[in-house]
């Protein structure tokens, strides 16, 4: 970036600093603007996006600690320097604080100013050109609402892209929290429905009765409680996009509904005689194996046939590990946003347990966490302990990959040597046995460096 692209704002009371400092940093092809005080320079700051705010710590009315703090609420990326002729570590510590990016003590140094200002110019254009590439990566791997950089979901959101451009049925097919309904609404959106209405039902989460009302409507007088006329779901989703989530669930009697409204594109409301004709384009979804249902008579093939004219797999969280990373820095944004908090992102520990993780819950269990570790963390980096993971239980030994109890032994030493730095007297504290015994462990598996014939000293220097 330019020097002339960067917008640099000087706040001081002394005209004879706003000139000397300003001379110097157009010198250097910087654009410069000067405030008399404060309130001034917020006025600015509230009518301009800026790049840099030096600004006068001791001036009348308002110095520049609270200048620092209010152009702070009103552009948190704004690179402000404090100008004191009275510096001391107080003052700095507190400007820090308030997220100054450094001070300048008077009388300035030219050289110094410029190499400065230089140094901040060049982290601000390192942190842009960050972000247009995050947002860039986000664009090639994101299918709208969704993102994915493995293979596996770029495939999904190929055939997704494909499948919006037709009117046909989509069956998609997933594990509860995949992302299922996320995926519905994004096909939607491509599709030339996209100016009608996308609605979702979720047939799992009522009975048959409720079900049949909900998606048909009824007339009036149709059953005890039906005191006026109501349209259903699918008269509502007229001219868009009809989502029928678990729709494995749904029982015999509205299996047949169902394939005829499939079929016919026409229904009748309940207790009415008369045809209503809709225009609607069906994606169902399920986390059940509607084959198998088929097979065991669960579910009517005729219309497992008819729902499963282009079926499209998400495939869950834990065969597309490589998607957590990307996923985890989305919500966090998200929830930075939603919450008005500063999330830097999570720990590396952080990270490593959530990459760890199993995901039974999914992309929606991922979220889930995160949220939970944005609510409880204490500063801008969500921590191990924010995210509340659950224990994971000792997975069941496969036939042929049990150890012995020895190489189990060895192991666990080995482990404890690693994380004490090798410290042996801390080690033997942690395993429970005396420095001798485990020495003699040591050299009996090789866990010695090379050319040790004793073993290392302890914190004392002791062997």
């Amino acid at each position: 970036m330019s020097n002339e692209r960067t917008r640099i704002l000087v706040v001081d009371d002394e005209e004879i600093v706003r000139e000397s400092l300003g001379g110097w940093l157009e010198k250097d092809g910087y654009s410069v603007h000067v405030a008399v005080d404060g309130f001034a320079a917020l006025e600015k700051l509230k009518a301009e996006r800026w790049s840099i705010l030096i600004v006068d710590l001791k001036m009348p009315g308002m110095d520049g600690l609270q200048v620092l703090e209010e152009a702070k609420k009103l552009q948190p990326e704004l690179a402000v320097v404090i100008m004191t002729a009275y510096a001391t570590v107080d003052t700095a510590v507190a400007a820090m604080k308030l997220g100054a990016y450094d001070y300048l003590v008077k009388p300035f140094d030219p050289e110094e100013l410029s190499l400065m200002m230089q140094k901040i110019v060049s982290q601000q254009t390192l942190v842009r050109e960050n972000a247009v590439l995050r947002q860039a990566l986000k664009r090639e791997y994101r299918f709208r609402d969704l993102l994915s950089k493995s293979p596996a979901m770029q495939a999904v959101f190929e055939l997704a892209r494909t499948a919006a451009r037709s009117n046909s049925t989509i069956l998609v097919l997933g594990e509860s929290g995949s992302g299922k309904e996320v995926l519905a609404r994004a096909i939607h959106q491509e599709s030339p429905r996209a100016e009608g209405p996308f609605v979702a039902v979720s047939c799992a989460a009522l009975t048959e009765s409720l079900l049949e009302s909900e998606l048909f409507g009824h007339e009036k007088g149709a059953f005890t409680g039906a005191i006026a006329r109501r349209k259903g779901k699918f008269e509502a989703a007229h001219g868009g996009t009809l989502f029928l989530d678990e729709v494995g669930d749904i029982g015999s009697k509205l299996q047949l509904d169902l394939l005829r409204v499939l079929e016919e594109r026409r229904f009748h409301r309940i207790g009415g005689n008369e045809s209503v004709d809709v225009d609607v384009r069906i994606i169902a979804a399920t986390n059940r194996d509607l084959k198998r249902a088929v097979g065991e008579g669960k579910f009517r093939e005729d219309l497992f046939y008819r729902l499963n004219v282009i079926p499209i797999l998400i495939p869950p969280l834990r065969d597309r590990r490589e998607d957590i990373p990307l996923l985890v820095e989305s919500f966090v944004e998200r929830l930075s946003v939603e919450m008005k908090k500063r999330l830097d992102g999570v720990s590396s520990e952080a990270m490593s347990a959530l990459m760890a993780h199993d995901w039974p819950g999914n992309v929606r269990e991922l979220r889930n966490i995160l949220e939970r570790g944005a609510v409880v963390c204490t500063g801008p980096v969500i921590q191990l302990p924010d995210l509340g993971l659950p224990g994971k239980p000792d997975a069941a030994p496969r036939p042929g990959t049990l150890a012995s109890l020895e190489e189990v032994e060895r192991r666990h030493v080995s482990a404890v040597l690693a994380h004490t730095g090798g410290n042996v007297s801390q080690s033997a504290r942690i395993l429970g046995i005396d420095r001798v015994t485990l020495y003699n462990k040591m050299r009996k598996w090789g866990l010695r460096r090379d050319g040790e014939d004793e073993p290392p000293r302890d914190d004392n220097g002791a062997r």
